[in-house]
């Protein structure tokens, strides 16, 4: 079978691995040639490097030899030793006979001369190590005339190393240009011809798929007057048209009715939308808005026993008192607060509690003296202040502390009690209660109050608190209840994301 009868993805593979192939083994020999005129250029001065370090390691050597003269250590006869076997390393690459040749006369000096000074050096430390100072002395005065000679020479031979591979660089960068023109010119031929090869293979195999992208673009502008292809190709070329056929066939008679359901498909998604924004809108305006009016007719009674019992003045600032705090309940139209305003309303209602139990309410606050500006929903923090009082007296002296602290994710706002303390049970309820859509129907009860014949549920202003809360930063975690166990009171813990 020719390949031209052949599929198309077959007919495709065999272009691509033969240009695949063609082009590697140009790059594989242009790539082989550049690596060894690069390995060239970049020993050209490899034996200065090597001249520098053999004079680094012959400097280290020469100072542990001083430092162990002036103050006789092990560390630095462990690091003369060291340095003089890096330097007899370096030294057997020397010229080890005379020569004619300049450069190879002064590595056969520098060789006899570092033997010299090694010899005299040695002598030193032996000598030291004898603690016999007069050998020392004149070992010391040869071995340092010996170095100072020693340098010069290193000096010259690595000027004339220089100057031996300054030539052999220049020669290799010449060679290394030429070979890169001559790696492009060599690539840029390959790749015509690659080129060429490759336009004209698919051309033949892809010119089917032109005309059939010239249908699919009228179609795609929504012009179905499309003429049918009634290919009889039996390769993948065939298979394409037919199915494009039938395509087109179901495109028209469908196209009108997908989109007219797509459109209303996105009207009900914006309206369901607006729906939700305002079920949650309301339910939260439904939360806010719910007053005690137990706590209203409490208040009250109480004022009017205070005026029955003491002057008017201190009765009239009571009344401002309780003017202030339903003030801020009924009148307000905004649904957040700061921190500031939800605390001032506590001070007002903490006043008129101490003026119900007097001496046994004990108010404590914690609060720094700069308080973010954060915002929350108004009404927080006075339900749950009104909550510990209620449950923190307990027919003793009781103890409400409120604490604010921030950190770099959450201000944190604590209030506790000293009352007889929240179960499990309970607690588990009122968030699961605050969680579900029929929050505020059928509230848990923490426990029943009956000092007035009366009997009052707290669980609704728990459950109210922490769904407004909830529904306000859109998190579950700003709201904990922790409890210390019967009889070692509640604290209630709001985390007010720092965003």
């Amino acid at each position: 079978m020719r390949l031209a009868e052949k599929s198309i993805r077959t007919r495709i593979i065999v272009c691509v691995i033969a240009a695949i192939m063609l082009m590697g083994g140009c790059l594989i020999v242009t790539i082989r040639l550049n690596q060894r005129m690069l390995e060239r250029i970049g020993g050209s001065y490899k034996t200065n490097a090597e001249l520098t370090e053999f004079s680094t390691n012959l400097a280290e050597a020469e100072r542990a030899m001083e430092t162990y003269v002036e103050y006789h250590t092990f560390e630095s006869i462990d690091s003369y030793y060291h340095f003089e076997t890096l330097s007899d390393t370096s030294l057997s690459q020397f010229q080890m006979k005379p020569s004619t040749d300049k450069v190879m006369q002064k590595e056969y000096i520098v060789r006899q001369i570092s033997e010299t000074f090694f010899t005299y050096s040695r002598n030193v430390v032996s000598a030291r190590r004898a603690n016999n100072m007069t050998d020392v002395e004149s070992w010391y005065g040869k071995s340092l005339r010996c170095y100072t000679m020693l340098q010069g020479e290193i000096s010259q031979l690595n000027v004339l190393f220089m100057q031996k591979n300054a030539k052999l660089y220049n020669e290799y960068r010449d060679n290394y240009s030429f070979m890169m023109r001559l790696s492009i010119g060599f690539i840029f031929v390959f790749f015509m011809l690659i080129l060429a090869v490759l336009f004209f293979s698919i051309t033949s195999i892809m010119k089917p798929l032109a005309d059939i992208s010239t249908v699919a673009l009228r179609v795609a502008n929504r012009d179905f007057d499309v003429p049918l292809f009634n290919s009889t190709a039996r390769d993948e070329i065939g298979n394409i048209c037919r199915a494009f056929d039938r395509m087109i066939i179901s495109i028209r008679e469908y196209i009108d009715t997908i989109w007219e359901k797509a459109l209303q498909e996105t009207e009900l998604r914006e309206k369901e939308l607006e729906m939700r924004e305002l079920y949650a809108d309301a339910r939260l305006r439904a939360l806010q808005n719910q007053i005690n009016p137990h706590f209203l007719f409490n208040t009250l009674n109480t004022g009017v026993q205070l005026a029955m019992m003491e002057g008017a003045d201190k009765t009239c600032f009571f009344m401002e008192q309780v003017a202030d705090f339903f003030r801020y309940n009924i009148q307000q139209k905004n649904q957040t607060a700061t921190i500031g305003e939800e605390l001032s309303l506590v001070d007002n209602f903490v006043y008129i509690m101490k003026v119900r139990f007097g001496d046994r309410l004990q108010f404590k606050k914690n609060v720094p003296n700069e308080i973010a500006p954060r915002l929350l929903p108004r009404m927080t923090l006075q339900p749950l202040v009104e909550n510990c009082i209620k449950h923190g007296l307990n027919g003793a002296k009781g103890i409400v502390v409120l604490t604010i602290e921030s950190d770099s994710f959450f201000t944190k706002i604590s209030i506790s009690d000293n009352g007889c303390g929240f179960p499990p049970d309970l607690r588990r309820k009122i968030l699961e209660a605050a969680s579900s859509d029929s929050a505020a129907d059928d509230p848990p009860v923490r426990e029943k109050e009956s000092e007035e014949g009366s009997s009052a549920s707290t669980g609704t202003g728990l459950i109210n608190v922490i769904t407004r809360l909830r529904l306000y930063f859109h998190r579950n975690d700003v709201f904990d209840i922790v409890s210390g166990g019967t009889g070692n009171g509640t604290t209630f813990i709001i985390r007010i994301p720092n965003v």
